[in-house]
C-alpha cells in the first residue's frame, strides 16, 4: 500500500487537487471543479480507489432489501421521473396498509432484512395511513428495518397535514420508522433543481428536514441525481452541502450517486436530454464523490440497478465500496426501462470477480454475514 501511494504521488504532480486528496486533506470547491474537469480519468480513479482502500478497506457491502412503492400518485411532476401518475389516471394505484404488509411478508421469505418504502406526494393520504402501515409491519415483522419516506415526502406530509416536520417524524418514529432513504435530494443548487424536480421541496428544505431527522436519532441515506442537464458546479455544490451537514449531525449512512435514466421522462420527451451520460462520466462521479467526502462520509454506494452489473464492478474500483442491495421489486428504475432484481449470491459473485471481499450488511452497515 505504501508503494502504491508513492507511485501515485509521483504521478499526480500535475494536479493540486489530487495531491491534496492523496495527502488526506479536505478538498475545496475549486479542487472539486478541477477534478470534474481533470482529463486523466485512470489516475483520478486510482487516487479515489486508494482513498477507498485507506478509509474502508477491501470489503464491499450490500443488503437484502425489498423496494416497495406504496403509490405512484404524485402531486409533483418532476421532469426526470417516469414513475409518477396523477390521481385519477387509469394506471394510478395506492396500496392499503394490509396489502403492503402482505408484500413485506413475502419479502421476509425472500431473505430481506429491510424494506425500502417510498412513493409519490399523494395529495389525499392522511398521516394515519403511514402510521398504520408502519405499525402493521412492525407488529408482524418486528425484526425487519423500515427505511421509508424520503425527506421530500416528509416535507410534503408536513405541509399537507399542517404539522411540523418534527411532529411528522416523531409520530412515524413512534410507529416504527427506523431510517430515511436518500431520495428526493436530486441536486440541491437552486439554479438546477427547478429544472429537474418541479413541485419538490427546495434543496435547503430537504437539508433542513434531514437535519431535523438526524437530530431526533433518525439516520438517513443521501442521493445525488446526475447525468441530465447539470453542470460540474452543481455536482460539487451538492457534495459540499452533504459534507457540511454530515459534520454537524453525523446522520448520513451512505451517499448513493444516482444515474439519470432517460426513457419515458419529460426531459427526454422535450429533447432536453437525448442520451444517457457516458460510463466515463459515471466513473468520474464515483471517484469525485469519494474524494470530496473523504473522512466525513466514507460509504460511497454504487447503484448497480442504474449502471448494470459490469459497470458497477468498474465503479467499485474507482472509489465505490457498497452495492446498495438486492432491489427486489424496484419499480422506479423499471419504469425507465432498467432491469432491477438480483440475489445475494449474484452480488457476492460480482464482488469476488474483482478480487474484493463481499459482506452482507444491515441498514446501518452492521455486518450480517461474511462470505
Amino acid at each position: 500500500m505504501k508503494l502504491e501511494y508513492l507511485m501515485l504521488d509521483q504521478l499526480v504532480n500535475d494536479s493540486q487537487a489530487l495531491d491534496r486528496a492523496l495527502s488526506g486533506e479536505e478538498l475545496s470547491f475549486d479542487d472539486g471543479m478541477e477534478l470534474m474537469n481533470y482529463d486523466n480519468l485512470h489516475l483520478l480513479g486510482a487516487v479515489a480507489d486508494q482513498s477507498r482502500k485507506k478509509l474502508v478497506g477491501d470489503e464491499v457491502s450490500f443488503t437484502a432489501s425489498y423496494y416497495m412503492n406504496y403509490t405512484n400518485v404524485c402531486a409533483a411532476s418532476c421532469q426526470m421521473c417516469a414513475f409518477y401518475r396523477k390521481d385519477g389516471d387509469e394506471d394510478a394505484y395506492t396500496l392499503t396498509p394490509e396489502q403492503i404488509e402482505q408484500r413485506v411478508g413475502i419479502a421476509k421469505q425472500m431473505g430481506a432484512t429491510e424494506v425500502h418504502i417510498v412513493g409519490g406526494f399523494h395529495p389525499k393520504l392522511p398521516l394515519d395511513y403511514y402510521e398504520d402501515m408502519m405499525k402493521l409491519i412492525k407488529k408482524n415483522h418486528p425484526e425487519l428495518k423500515i427505511k421509508a419516506l424520503t425527506a421530500a415526502e416528509i416535507f410534503f406530509l408536513s405541509k399537507l397535514t399542517k404539522n411540523s416536520v418534527k411532529e411528522v417524524l416523531s409520530r412515524l418514529k413512534e410507529s416504527g420508522l427506523d431510517s430515511l432513504p436518500g431520495g428526493g435530494a436530486e441536486l440541491f443548487h437552486p439554479e438546477i433543481r427547478p429544472k429537474i424536480a418541479r413541485g419538490k421541496c427546495t434543496g435547503q428544505e430537504w437539508l433542513d428536514t434531514v437535519e431535523t431527522a438526524h437530530n431526533m436519532g433518525i439516520k438517513s441515506n443521501v442521493t445525488m441525481l446526475y447525468g441530465h442537464i447539470e453542470k460540474p458546479e452543481h455536482v460539487i455544490d451538492h457534495l459540499i452541502k452533504i459534507r457540511e451537514l454530515q459534520k454537524k449531525t453525523g446522520g448520513f449512512i451512505t451517499l448513493i450517486p444516482l444515474k439519470f435514466s432517460l426513457d419515458n421522462t419529460e426531459l427526454e420527451q422535450e429533447h432536453l436530454v437525448n442520451n444517457e451520460c457516458s460510463s466515463v462520466y459515471d466513473l468520474r462521479i464515483t471517484a469525485v464523490s469519494r474524494l470530496m467526502l473523504a473522512n466525513v462520509l466514507n460509504n460511497i454506494s454504487v447503484y448497480w440497478v442504474a449502471y448494470g452489473k459490469k459497470l458497477a464492478q468498474v465503479a467499485l474500483s474507482n472509489g465505490g465500496s457498497d452495492l446498495v442491495g438486492t432491489a427486489f421489486s424496484e419499480e422506479v428504475y423499471r419504469a425507465a426501462g432498467k432491469p432491477t432484481a438480483s440475489s445475494i449470491n449474484e452480488l457476492e459473485i460480482m464482488v469476488k470477480e474483482i478480487g474484493r471481499k463481499p459482506i452482507q450488511r444491515d441498514t446501518f452497515f452492521n455486518v450480517v454475514n461474511r462470505f
